[in-house]
């Protein structure tokens, strides 16, 4: 469209981190003319304690974001982060996201990790978390298992029939018609930080395995097929991506003039790989596309040191 703003971006990095904090897991909603960026915030103290939190950058033309908000609180017993998507039901915002503790000092959350969801009336002012029962109501907290990277996403083919995809034994899947009570419906291969799009009468998944996103193809949520797709944008050039770049979440922003594409949203790490900078220095990076296929991005030198 003529009004994008796209041309416009001088970098693909949107939110850089430093050697104190780390932007990752992003999502992202477009609302009355405002784009709304979820992600994790990873903070490392003066102390050195390190603390997640879910936050929340906006901006109405993609050029200039607010400073990040938490939303979610300090408790490394918790570290709510990793927010999936934001979707609307029941006439309210539920955004779905992950406890990731690490109150013993792990590296990575624990197997007291969960899925949960928070509700919204303005994408502004959210509801404290509620445990998202995905093996059953019957199934206690402590038998569910280590859950991480939830995404919810309405059946096209049967409304009002919801899906709830989580990692745990590559990605899991459960359904539900009220969101509260779940029904388990087994795990299928597949990265982390899942991304699922209704796009040319198939249902599209964006994932991430080791390094790049990759998509697989399914006609019914349940079945799906590996396409050769793997994208990786511009990371060989990237320094501040070269150790990893993952978490891709694909937005339609098609009828947006801000856009006209879709966006995809990413974090990368670097140059180290991503276990030696996990906590810091993640960026969360932006590409875009007509077609879910073919991608660009800015493309100043600057972005390459």
């Amino acid at each position: 469209m003529s009004d994008s703003k796209l041309h416009e971006l001088a970098s693909p990095i949107l939110l850089k981190g430093n050697d104190r904090i780390g932007y990752r897991d992003p999502t992202a909603v477009y609302d009355e003319g405002v784009f709304h960026l979820f992600f994790t915030l990873v903070e490392t103290e003066e102390d050195g304690q390190i603390y997640m939190y879910t936050a929340c950058s906006r901006s109405s033309d993609l050029l200039h974001w607010s400073a990040p908000q938490k939303l979610t609180s300090r408790d490394q017993h918790l570290n709510y982060s990793s927010p999936g998507n934001v979707v609307r039901f029941g006439g309210r915002w539920v955004m779905c996201l992950q406890t990731y503790p690490r109150e013993n000092g792990e590296q990575y959350g624990n197997a007291n990790s969960r899925i949960w969801t928070m509700e919204s009336d303005d994408l502004i002012h959210w509801d404290s978390p509620k445990l998202l029962q995905v093996k059953g109501t019957d199934v206690p907290l402590e038998a569910m298992g280590r859950m991480i990277d939830p995404y919810l996403i309405e059946s096209e083919e049967e409304p009002g029939l919801w899906y709830c995809f989580y990692k745990q034994n590559g990605v899991s899947l459960s359904y539900s018609r009220d969101l509260k009570h779940w029904t388990y419906a087994g795990h299928r291969d597949a990265g982390e930080n899942v991304c699922i799009l209704r796009h040319a009468d198939s249902y599209w998944m964006f994932h991430s395995p080791e390094n790049g996103i990759g998509i697989l193809q399914s006609e019914d949520l349940v079945t799906w097929r590996e396409r050769e797709e793997r994208f990786t944008f511009d990371q060989k050039q990237w320094t501040w991506a070269k150790g990893r770049l993952t978490a891709g979440f694909v937005l339609d922003a098609c009828h947006s003039e801000v856009a006209g594409k879709y966006l995809m949203f990413f974090h990368g790490t670097g140059p180290e790989p991503e276990p030696l900078v996990f906590d810091t220095h993640a960026c969360i990076g932006i590409a875009w596309s007509d077609d879910l296929l073919s991608w660009d991005w800015p493309q100043c030198e600057v972005n390459r040191m």
